[in-house]
């Protein structure tokens, strides 16, 4: 989908045609979109088509006049059910006279910009939009990784509930989303440097700040990601530990039962011997097998209580 906007006294609106000065936003592109506006702006279409290839790599390329920057935006999906954190390209297109943007799906802070949400925003302004473009992205990550502990607090506070596998594979899916948000910040945070150190883009008043931001808030994220999957890694630990815990009071009891059901057993098989009779407590006494029972039962309740005592059952 192609989408043209352009701020004009203030308020960016809708166009219908790729102006001087207008953001030109590409979500989910068709083969046919990618092609119009590569012909119309004269851009490469690889390089506008890398945007929509999960496995591209985060960079900061130059040609002629124009800059390409590709970072890559927080996503979701679904992984055995449960939502899952992954990452995916962003493209952004500086030229003399456009933005273009390029993504396989809509980020949210993109919506920011032409819902005038974003305070002194304008098309024309071009690095600027750029950089805070970066500045909002490094937000949404922090946001995402917030909220994935947010979801680990959740589950440590169901730890007694725990009682298979589905829950590990939820905490697994968590520390499966860190390491990709962290892989992406880090690359992230490379084009900032980069950015940095250029100057490529055009200096406005308060870009060297802007740009300053972006580069913390990437960082700050990036620890946070770190954070996060250590103590991630030390609920792993808990939750083995109590697993471990649980599955030793289980064979403890029972090994407790099974003492227990030895005694009937045993004695049964005292009293089965062929053996003179003369020599068999009770065998020729009223009531014998009674007795037997009654004094093999009686061993077991002791043994229960006294295990029931010394907490083994």
């Amino acid at each position: 989908m192609i989408e043209c906007y352009l701020t004009k006294d203030g308020v960016t609106s809708l166009v219908d045609e790729m102006v001087p000065g207008a953001w030109i936003k590409l979500t989910a592109p068709t083969l046919e979109e990618v092609n119009e506006v590569a012909e119309a702006l004269d851009l490469d279409r690889d390089d506008l088509m890398a945007a929509s290839d999960p496995e591209e790599k985060t960079r900061v390329t130059t040609e002629d006049d124009d800059l390409m920057i590709l970072v890559d935006v927080p996503s979701s999906n679904r992984v055995h059910g449960e939502r899952a954190r992954n990452t995916i390209p962003l493209g952004i297109f500086l030229t003399e006279e456009h933005v273009v943007t390029v993504c396989w799906e809509n980020p949210p802070f993109l919506a920011d910009f032409h819902n005038d949400r974003v305070r002194g925003f304008s098309t024309w302004r071009r690095s600027r939009f750029a950089v805070t473009i970066l500045l909002r992205n490094a937000l949404l990550f922090q946001q995402v990784l917030a909220d994935i502990d947010r979801r680990r607090i959740e589950f440590e506070t169901q730890i007694d509930e725990i009682h298979n596998e589905n829950d590990l594979v939820q905490l697994h899916g968590l520390e499966t989303s860190l390491v990709y948000l962290a892989t992406s910040l880090r690359g992230n945070g490379n084009v900032l440097s980069r950015l940095q150190r250029s100057g490529r883009l055009r200096r406005h008043a308060g870009m060297d700040e802007l740009l300053e931001d972006a580069y913390v808030e990437n960082q700050q994220a990036i620890e946070m990601a770190q954070i996060y999957r250590d103590v991630i890694d030390g609920t792993r630990d808990l939750i083995s530990s109590v697993m471990d815990l649980r599955l030793n009071d289980v064979m403890q009891r029972l090994t407790s039962i099974t003492i227990i059901m030895t005694i009937p057993t045993i004695v049964s098989g005292f009293f089965g011997m062929n053996v003179d009779l003369d020599y068999m407590p009770w065998a020729l006494t009223a009531h014998g097998f009674g007795i037997i029972c009654v004094l093999t039962a009686l061993v077991c309740v002791l043994l229960f209580y006294w295990f029931r005592r010394s907490r083994l059952l």
